[in-house]
C-alpha cells in the first residue's frame, strides 16, 4: 500500500483519538451500518482532498465500511494531524499521503498521489483536487463520475468553472447544504477559530475589540463565540445586506481601515485576496494579532507584510512577530492560514457529523445517479439534508411534532383564507 506520512509509530495515539470522536458522530455511525451491510460503493475509488483529521478518518472509515477504496490526501499544508493519518495507514489500511507543514511541492505531489489511482468519485475541501484534474490532469475526468465540495470557497470556485463552461463532471455542493453551512459554518467555525486564537496565543479575550471581516455564516460564528467571551466585536464589510445583518445583530460596522487603528485581534474570513494589506498593517497598535479562518492563506496580505517588517520572528508556536519600520510588532498566527486547524483541532466532531454524513450520502447519491447528471454544480438533494437533520435530532434525543393531514392541505390550498 502507497502512503506517504510523517511516522506510523503514532498510530496507537491517533487510534484512540479516531475513537473519542467516533463517540461524538452518532450520525456517520448510523450511515456506517447502514453502508457495511448494503456496500453502495463497492469497488468505487474515491479520492479525498481534505483536512485529515479524526473527523475526516471517520469519513474514510464509513466509505470503507460501504466497499469504497479511498486515498486520502490533505486540503492545507497545515492542517494533518499526523498521528490520525498514522492510524489510518495502520489500522485501517486506508492510502493516506499528508504531513503537518509539508510545503507547497509536497502538498501537490500527494494531491497527484490520489490522482494517480484514477478515482471516479472526488471529495474535495477547497477544491484543489478539481481544480488539479481540469488544469494538469484532464485525462482523467473522463472517468470521473463526480465529486462534492464541503467549502464556501471551494463551491465559488466550482461556480466559476461551470460559468465558464470549463467544469467537464457534475458536483454536488455540500457546503451548501442546510445541515452543512448553518452548523457547521456558524457553531463550527466560531468555536475552533476562538479556540485555535486563545490556543497560539493564550490571550484574555474579554475586553479585546476583535474585528471579523467577513460576515457570512463563518464570520457570524466567530462574532457570536467572541461576544460571548465578553469581546468588543466589529465587522467589516462589503455586502450591504451582511453588514445591516451585523449591526442588527448588536456589533459595530465599520471599514477595515478605521478598524485598523482599533482592533486588538483580526480575523479575516471572507473568501477573498488582500482583506488585509499594507495600508492596514501601519495604521496597526503594537502588538496587533491577526489570523485567518478562510480556507487559503491569501487573506493577509503576508508579502505586503515581509516587505514593512525590519525584523520577523517566531516568538511562540504559531506566531510570527513582525517588527515594522515604525516599531510597531504584529503577530501573524499559523502563518496566515486556517487558524482553526493551524493551531488547534478545528471544528468538534458533533458538528462535523453533518457535514460528513452529507458528504457521505452524497458520494452514494453520485454513484447510483451518475448517469443523470451534467456537469454542473448541484445542491445537496432535499431528502439527504432532511434525513441528516432527522438523524442528529434522533441521536441527541429530540422529538418534534408531525403536520396533521389538515395542515397539510391548508399548506398546499389557496382558497382558504381569512
Amino acid at each position: 500500500m502507497k502512503y506517504d506520512i510523517k511516522d506510523i509509530r503514532l498510530a496507537k495515539h491517533g487510534n484512540l483519538r479516531i475513537e473519542w470522536a467516533t463517540k461524538h458522530m452518532p450520525v456517520l455511525n448510523l450511515i456506517r451500518e447502514r453502508f457495511r451491510k448494503e456496500k453502495p460503493l463497492k469497488n468505487t475509488k474515491i479520492a479525498c482532498c481534505l483536512h485529515v483529521t479524526t473527523e475526516t478518518a471517520n469519513l474514510a472509515i464509513t466509505m470503507k465500511a460501504g466497499g469504497a477504496e479511498v486515498f486520502l490526501c490533505a486540503s492545507n499544508p497545515l492542517s494533518t494531524q499526523d498521528d490520525v493519518a498514522a492510524s489510518l495507514v495502520k489500522d485501517y489500511k486506508i492510502p493516506t499521503f499528508a504531513i503537518k507543514g509539508e510545503d507547497e511541492k509536497t502538498y501537490y505531489k500527494h494531491i497527484n498521489s490520489t490522482l494517480d489511482e484514477k478515482p471516479v468519485i472526488t471529495m474535495d475541501d477547497g477544491a484543489d483536487l478539481v481544480s488539479t484534474i481540469h488544469m494538469k490532469r484532464k485525462d482523467l475526468a473522463a472517468g470521473v463520475l463526480g465529486g462534492s465540495e464541503e467549502t464556501t470557497t471551494g463551491v465559488i470556485r466550482l461556480r466559476s468553472m461551470e460559468k465558464s463552461g470549463r467544469l467537464l463532471f457534475p458536483m454536488i455542493a455540500v457546503n451548501d447544504a442546510d445541515t452543512k453551512h448553518l452548523f457547521d459554518n456558524r457553531y463550527g467555525t466560531g468555536q475552533s477559530t476562538v479556540d485555535g486564537i486563545v490556543r497560539a496565543t493564550n490571550v484574555l479575550m474579554s475586553g479585546r475589540r476583535v474585528v471579523v471581516c467577513g460576515y457570512g455564516w463563518c464570520g457570524k460564528g466567530v462574532a457570536m463565540r467572541a461576544k460571548g467571551m465578553g469581546a468588543i466585536v466589529y465587522i467589516c464589510e462589503t455586502d450591504p445586506l451582511r453588514a445591516l445583518e451585523a449591526a442588527m445583530d448588536g456589533h459595530e460596522v465599520l471599514p477595515i481601515k478605521e478598524a485598523s487603528r482599533i482592533g486588538d485581534v483580526f480575523v479575516t474570513l471572507t473568501g477573498d485576496t488582500k482583506v488585509i494589506r499594507s495600508e492596514h498593517f501601519n495604521l496597526m497598535k503594537d502588538g496587533t494579532i491577526v489570523a485567518n479562518a478562510g480556507h487559503f492563506n491569501v487573506e493577509i496580505d503576508i508579502p505586503a507584510l515581509d516587505k514593512l517588517a525590519r525584523k520577523k520572528r517566531r516568538i511562540r508556536d504559531f506566531v510570527d512577530e513582525y517588527t515594522l519600520s515604525n516599531g510597531k510588532r504584529i503577530n501573524l498566527l499559523g502563518e496566515g492560514r486556517l487558524i482553526n486547524l493551524a493551531a488547534a483541532e478545528g471544528h468538534p466532531a458533533s458538528v462535523m457529523d453533518m457535514s460528513f454524513a452529507n458528504q457521505a450520502l452524497c458520494a452514494e447519491y453520485i454513484k447510483r445517479h451518475s448517469a443523470e447528471l451534467e456537469p454542473k454544480v448541484y445542491v445537496v438533494p432535499q431528502d439527504i439534508d432532511r434525513e441528516v437533520a432527522r438523524l442528529k435530532l434522533k441521536s441527541m434525543g429530540i422529538k418534534i411534532d408531525k403536520l396533521t393531514d389538515e395542515q397539510k392541505n391548508y399548506l398546499e390550498s389557496w382558497e382558504l383564507g381569512t
